[in-house]
């Protein structure tokens, strides 16, 4: 089962740091990159890698960000896993049907700029708007393989620390577009959903933030907060050296397009990763 992609996540290397930086970003780094785990029948397997991400300084910004990218991923042949693609948590299949649940976390934001290996994203342009903290999220998730080049993917997030930051549903179509031995390439469309307290946290301004940040007060209610492409290349270079490539954009819509502290509706976003997998 391959994850959709969530907001509000970022993914970062582990070398050049300390460990007070390392524990959280190989905890809390989660959901960010494709499913890099094998298949269930190939039994335990441990992926290892590191990279390069490019995205927004916060969703919104006009700004990008290249961020050092880790990938530590641990796929059981119970169907139990861990690491930085898809949490803690549980997958297995009935048929066409894939589920899993899994326990995760989304990012803070910062309202001023963020170092490249910082797990929040942030910026100077949302000076008073003030900080918005990380939460712990479960989540859930259902796939169906219509065919073998269509497959229905639909997650959601809720959290469970930080309740007021709000929940978001992602749906997305994801077709495979070519399978060889040496290469996989899949292209996946994905629309997001924000209730109000999400919608509000993110792409909001209250009255104090609006006095204390210059920009105009905005309610952002409940609705498609995003629509997002990504095409995936997968190429291993031995069996168990792989080069993963990804390039999208987003596209913010409603009122988080609206939002005054969104510079740019559409944003780039990509990463280049080595993996290697036992």
């Amino acid at each position: 089962m391959r994850n959709i992609e969530l907001r509000h996540t970022s993914p970062h290397l582990l070398s050049g740091r300390s460990l007070k930086n390392i524990v959280p970003g190989v905890v809390l780094a989660l959901l960010a990159t494709p499913v890099l785990a094998a298949e269930q029948s190939q039994g335990n397997v441990l992926t290892l890698g590191g990279g390069v991400d490019v995205a927004p300084r916060y969703s919104g910004s006009d700004k990008s960000r290249v961020s050092a990218a880790q990938v530590v991923d641990y796929a059981m042949a119970n169907g139990f896993f861990i690491g930085t693609t898809r949490g803690v948590g549980y997958g297995n299949n009935i048929g066409n049907l894939d589920y899993s649940a899994a326990v995760s976390y989304r990012t803070g934001r910062k309202d001023k700029d963020v170092s490249s290996d910082s797990i929040s994203s942030g910026s100077d342009y949302l000076r008073g708007m003030g900080d918005i903290k990380g939460s712990a999220i479960v989540v859930p998730g259902l796939g169906y393989k219509v065919t073998d080049w269509l497959h229905l993917q639909l997650q959601a997030e809720v959290p469970v620390s930080e309740r007021d930051n709000g929940e978001a549903v992602h749906f997305g179509i994801i077709s495979p577009l070519y399978t060889s031995p040496k290469n996989e390439v899949t292209l996946a469309l994905t629309g997001s959903w924000g209730s109000d307290k999400y919608m509000q946290t993110y792409y909001g301004v209250s009255s104090a933030q609006s006095s204390a940040s210059g920009f105009a007060r905005h309610d952002a209610g409940a609705g498609i907060y995003a629509w997002s492409m990504n095409l995936d290349w997968t190429h291993r270079l031995t069996s168990r050296w792989s080069v993963l490539a990804s390039a999208g954009a987003t596209q913010l819509t409603g009122d988080a397009g609206d939002s005054p502290i969104v510079q740019r509706k559409t944003s780039p976003t990509g990463s280049l990763k080595v993996t290697y997998s036992f």
